[in-house]
């Protein structure tokens, strides 16, 4: 993940770097919504390696729960700031829509936006692997940045292609406006998922049913209720109550809940799992014992 965050500022860098000589040269308003998309993703992806730094500390004696919803918080700041990015650039299109300008240097600016593009694609595709494998909210907020950073680059190679070729000078303008359009859904995409984890939303109920199965796969296991969920981060929390019979010996019921935990452990590794153990049949079970 680090190694991820790692190379995510640098790409930013080099994409600043070579996007901030292409706006200047050819003064395109696509252009320029492009790098402040690369700067927005240079802001957030430094944030992102604050925010995994922090998540993988270990839990302390203040923060017996760890650290995980560091990447929340900064996805949805990252939310925040992709939002007020996206309302400049309607504003800069806008303008350049009642006042057009042509494009300068539009071979350069091309060149730039290819290596861009290129650049982008590696990215991603690293990016991708790395959330396959740890499933990391940070980074998979941060491909997202970069797939909406590869669409912008596309529709800034298009508004070159017909300002220059076509002369059609509202091409600039109006694909820098959608391009702010695309910056915004990521927003919204985004920040609901940093909120919902901050409010410590239930996991999927397709998990939540998996759990429940697991932990009635024990023979000695009568139910299961009063399950809750939530994560954090990379952290998966997991608490539930077992139905077992009213006349097991204690060590019995409590070899039972090992075994259920180290099952639910092996599904969900490095998760936190609390159970609580019941004598089955003596309370009335909620209607949605299993959910």
């Amino acid at each position: 993940m680090k190694r991820a965050a790692i190379a995510s500022v640098s790409v930013s860098l080099f994409l600043v770097a070579i996007k901030t000589f292409a706006y200047f040269a050819s003064h395109s308003v696509a252009m320029l919504a492009s790098l402040a998309d690369s700067a927005l993703d240079l802001f957030t992806s430094s944030l992102n390696l604050v925010a995994i730094r922090s998540a993988l500390t270990p839990a302390d004696a203040e923060h017996r729960f760890g650290h995980g919803k560091a990447e929340p918080l900064a996805g949805l700041a990252q939310g925040a700031f992709i939002c007020a990015s996206a309302l400049f650039l309607v504003i800069q299109g806008t303008g350049r829509i009642l006042a057009p300008e042509p494009i300068d240097h539009s071979v350069e600016a091309l060149i730039v936006m290819c290596v861009a593009i290129a650049v982008a694609i590696a990215l991603i595709l690293y990016q991708r692997r790395v959330v396959a494998q740890t499933g990391s909210l940070a980074v998979e907020a941060d491909q997202t940045h970069y797939f909406g950073d590869l669409a912008t680059n596309i529709g800034v190679v298009l508004a070159l292609l017909l300002s220059s070729l076509l002369g059609w000078t509202l091409a600039d303008p109006l694909i820098a406006i959608a391009v702010a359009g695309i910056m915004a859904y990521t927003a919204f995409g985004v920040g609901r998922a940093a909120f919902h984890q901050l409010m410590d939303r239930e996991l999927p109920q397709a998990e939540r049913d998996r759990i429940s199965r697991i932990a009635r796969g024990h023979p000695a296991v009568k139910n299961v209720h009063d399950l809750k969920t939530r994560s954090a981060g990379l952290s998966t929390f997991i608490q539930l109550h077992l139905g077992l019979d009213p006349n097991m010996p204690l060590a019995e019921a409590h070899t039972i809940s090992d075994a259920v935990e180290q099952a639910l452990l092996q599904a969900y590794p490095g998760a936190d799992v609390i159970i609580h153990q019941d004598p089955a049949g003596l309370e009335p079970l909620p209607e949605d014992d299993a959910h």
